[in-house]
């Protein structure tokens, strides 16, 4: 069933590029987050695959209604799509956008799918087997990242859109210096601390479900030693995600410090 996925991903991506190589055009959602066309392109191909490829597996997309929780609660396993994550960076013709599609079961996500269309970049994982990176006309690369301990100086993902002064001053409260500022958009972000270019993704800022459960699959399966901490759950009542520090192994409340 991976396979498929990664392949659903792949089509999605490549409908995704029509768009990016013409004059894109916004629509404002009432969140006031933006929606292109590309977005909607890419929702209605991964969920008829997904339709096909696990039938009577509940899906929700960012781009589709959301069921009430009152039906959701009672769901053990479910598709996690985000067809265009990163509109912001697809705008602005960065590259730095990706298409997600996860398979949570029990609250956490067992399988993710990340693939970065513009730079044809391909990160994947299963609980079973582990997490992988796939770069054009090469072959596969497992990912096996250490978790960072602090104290200590770390390399910590940005975000490219969402900027924030806080966040040195939180990381220094629980004694980590950050040493580097790695930018990137999307869930490219989780991706980069699961293949060890950066150690820490401390984020300070709104996400939703369908904006990590993929790449934080990635995360998670980036050891031979077993399964990393992440401290997202999902299916929770409301999707939004709590702030959370990402490349430690326990939890830690940014919000309080």
């Amino acid at each position: 069933m991976l396979n498929q996925v990664i392949k659903t991903a792949e089509k999605a991506g490549k409908k995704i590029l029509e768009f990016y190589e013409t004059d894109v055009e916004v629509i404002t959602k009432e969140d006031d987050s933006p929606l292109t066309k590309a977005d909607l392109a890419a929702h209605h191909i991964i969920v008829d695959a997904l339709k096909e490829i696990d039938p009577g597996t509940p899906i929700i997309s960012e781009e589709s209604g959301l069921p009430s929780y009152e039906e959701r609660k009672e769901w053990t396993k479910f598709w996690l799509v985000d067809p265009l994550d990163g509109t912001k960076e697809f705008i602005k013709k960065n590259g730095e956008f990706t298409v997600n599609i996860a398979l949570i079961e029990n609250q956490k996500p067992v399988m993710g799918v990340v693939y970065v269309p513009a730079f044809d970049v391909m990160y994947y994982a299963e609980e079973s087997i582990g997490a992988f990176k796939k770069e054009a006309g090469k072959e596969a690369v497992r990912l096996n990242s250490p978790v960072f301990e602090a104290p200590g100086k770390a390399r910590i993902v940005v975000s490219r859109s969402h900027g924030d002064d806080q966040t040195a001053k939180k990381l220094a409260k629980l004694g980590i210096e950050v040493s580097e500022e790695v930018p990137s958009g999307s869930s490219i972000k989780f991706c980069l601390v699961a293949e060890g270019k950066a150690d820490l993704y401390p984020r300070l800022g709104p996400t939703m479900e369908w904006d990590t459960g993929a790449a934080d699959a990635i995360y998670r399966y980036s050891s031979s030693e077993g399964e990393k901490f992440s401290p997202l759950v999902y299916n929770k009542k409301s999707l939004k995600n709590p702030y959370f520090l990402l490349g430690v192994n326990t939890k830690t409340d940014l919000e309080s410090l």
